[in-house]
């Protein structure tokens, strides 16, 4: 039998603002903490993440992932192999949040103002129209995004970064929230054209969908045997509610010795004997970003050092480029970071700083 809704929220916010096995405790009354209020924050990715479980089956860690990123107000690069559900979450995420989404399949003859959308001509005024296209929406899918080519791919550095487009000379403000998932095939490489470092950059984080298994796959095949399950999800929050969230998040709390740890992992990615380009001080930003949405998706409105250490690999490693020798040696960026993880201290000082 079903229990009652607003019983499963309040049981699941309790449980989320409980620490986890070996996670400091809250600090003592009268800290420096931030005093958000994230408990609204971890009800709403809890009724999120059960929207989108009830059709993306056994992706528990890669939802919680795309929630991070987007109270962050991070952009996320699906890496992976086809057919593993990168696009179907994507489209449940929007569907679950009421959220105006659009999806840009990239080819190599997509323009820039494909995406941007272009100023036409208006025969019964006289004058020229802007016509907003695709990246004017909330969630914008660029699927294949590696499919571009390096001009179009430049059409979405403006619109990541600063939140805007500019065409002909004028500038137009992008809706809020605003977030772009890209999705690539790391596989097949003929007619791709690789992101630069500089795009790859402006992604807060990227994950791996991963395969199923026999179990998870098992209830994939049952769950879609008869209809779509995607046609059945409603929102359960909206745009204000999430406009919230994303404030609520900005205010947690990082003391002094969590930021000296955030900085210290991001200069040891420069300094690493692997790595012949490190992580860029915006790095360092977006993982002090995530760190916050973390800990207010647990309960918390103060960060620890295992928020950090625990997004250090999806945050960082996309943006190392590895020297000729740990590329001829097969060493992934995803291993330079745990190594450094293992050997940057962490702090063990209150998180209240």
């Amino acid at each position: 039998m079903d229990s009652d809704p607003q019983a499963q929220r309040d049981a699941a916010t309790a449980a989320a603002a409980r620490p986890a096995s070996g996670a400091a405790e809250r600090p003592a009354s009268g800290a420096a903490v931030g005093g958000a209020d994230v408990a609204p924050v971890a009800a709403l990715a809890h009724d999120v993440a059960t929207a989108v479980e009830r059709v993306i089956v056994g992706k528990r860690e890669q939802i919680r992932l795309v929630l991070v990123a987007l109270l962050a107000e991070g952009h996320v690069l699906l890496d992976d192999v086809p057919g593993v559900a990168k696009t179907l979450l994507v489209r449940t995420l929007a569907a679950a949040l009421g959220l105006r989404f659009v999806r840009v399949q990239c080819t190599p003859d997509l323009l820039p103002a494909d995406v941007t959308g272009s100023e036409v001509f208006d025969q019964r005024d006289a004058a020229f129209e802007f016509r907003p296209g695709p990246i004017f929406a909330n969630l914008v899918l660029a699927d294949e995004v590696n499919r571009a080519t390096p001009r179009t791919q430049s059409s979405f550095l403006e619109a990541m970064e600063e939140r805007q487009v500019t065409v002909e000379g004028t500038t137009h403000a992008l809706p809020r929230p605003f977030l772009v998932l890209a999705t690539q095939n790391p596989v097949e490489l003929k007619g791709t054209f690789p992101l630069p470092e500089a795009q790859l950059d402006r992604f807060l984080l990227r994950l791996r969908m991963g395969y199923p298994s026999r179990d998870e796959e098992t209830t994939m095949l049952g769950r879609f045997r008869a209809d779509d399950p995607l046609a059945t999800v409603r929102p359960v929050a909206g745009v204000d509610e999430l406009l919230e969230a994303q404030a609520a998040v900005r205010e947690v709390h990082v003391a002094a010795p969590v930021e000296g740890y955030v900085v210290d992992l991001a200069r040891a990615t420069r300094e690493a004997d692997d790595v012949a380009l490190g992580a860029s001080p915006r790095a360092a930003l977006a993982l002090m970003r995530a760190a916050q949405a973390a800990a207010a998706l647990a309960g918390r409105d103060y960060v620890i050092p295992d928020d950090v250490a625990a997004l250090a690999v999806p945050v960082l490693a996309h943006r190392l480029l590895l020297s000729r020798d740990a590329a001829a040696e097969r060493r992934r960026p995803d291993d330079v970071v745990e190594g450094l993880l293992a050997a940057v201290a962490a702090p063990v000082e209150s998180p209240a700083g």
